[in-house]
């Protein structure tokens, strides 16, 4: 069973570096969460590294900027590794093609310009087409988000499975939590193409690339490898981060007062019965879990 902590302060000391997701944990996509960030200060302060592990479809450095839009301070943290930079990478290697259709909102075009600053790879030479026109597709999310849902994307995936084209999906994320609102994410447009009998690829968590890439990215800034054991991976997405640190053999802390609030917890107080059934129901069980980040 996983252990309850009231904060991070309770199991820092085990741990040099966080991999701390975004959305759910430290911000609400409108304004940081106070005590999160109390929290993550603390450990930087007392000697540990803060890396940023989100699935958004957009390069890291894009995702600074975001950040530095809603007031999360770039003292806070010590790099950022995004789902779009391990998407961004595998394209680049022609997977996909070079004449690739975007599926995705206008904000999302940084994703095919410009050179990453985290030297995680070194320009993409891509072309956007129409669908009819495409060698593949890349989807970092629904092209509007507040109306929108998969499943108006039948006509459009349905022509794509016939064109046999593979989709790279830049974020695996099938929803969050956009301030009191649930959008869907790309994750649930490649999971309607998968069901549809489409190809679909991930880059993001749960899946090994873009943890590669934090191992890396980690390593740069420290100055050493740190063994697996010393990291702690930080999340409230029970099927990518938390299923994600599993599948790399890596602690974890599950923050249920994000996408799973309503399943484990009444008010501010994590519910244990109803946490074990969740846990039950997902077949899996994160080393921690706290309600809060604090």
């Amino acid at each position: 069973m996983t252990k309850i902590i009231n904060s991070l302060d309770q199991i820092s000391n085990h741990y040099s570096a966080v991999f701390c997701d975004l959305w759910g944990c430290l911000h609400n996509g409108i304004r940081p969460f106070e005590n999160a960030v109390s929290a993550l200060a603390h450990f930087r302060d007392a000697g540990g590294t803060v890396l940023l592990l989100t699935n958004s479809p957009r390069p890291s450095q894009s995702v600074y900027t975001q950040l530095d839009d809603i007031g999360v301070a770039r003292e806070l943290y010590h790099g950022i590794v995004s789902s779009g930079d391990a998407a961004r990478s595998a394209m680049s290697t022609g997977l996909f093609g070079r004449r690739v259709y975007h599926v995705g909102p206008q904000r999302d075009l940084g994703f095919f310009q410009g050179v990453s600053t985290e030297d995680f790879y070194q320009g993409i030479d891509v072309e956007l087409v129409s669908l009819d026109q495409a060698e593949g597709i890349v989807c970092t999310g629904l092209f509007d988000d507040k109306t929108e849902t998969p499943a108006d994307y039948a006509d459009v995936f349905g022509k794509a499975k016939e064109l046999g084209l593979k989709m790279l999906c830049a974020n695996p994320d099938i929803v969050v939590d956009h301030g009191d609102t649930r959008i869907y994410c790309a994750g649930a447009l490649a999971e309607a193409y998968t069901d549809m009998g489409g190809e679909a690829h991930y880059f993001g968590k749960p899946h090994a690339p873009i943890y590669d890439l934090a191992r890396k990215r980690l390593t740069s800034i420290t100055g050493q490898i740190i063994d697996d054991t010393k990291i702690l991976c930080v999340g409230d997405g029970i099927n990518t981060d938390i299923r994600g640190a599993i599948a790399e053999d890596l602690d974890s802390l599950f923050i249920t007062s994000g996408l799973a609030a309503s399943e484990t917890m009444a008010g501010a107080t994590i519910q244990t019965d109803q946490l074990a059934n969740y846990f039950a129901a997902v077949q899996l069980t994160p080393t921690y879990s706290i309600g809060h980040l604090r």
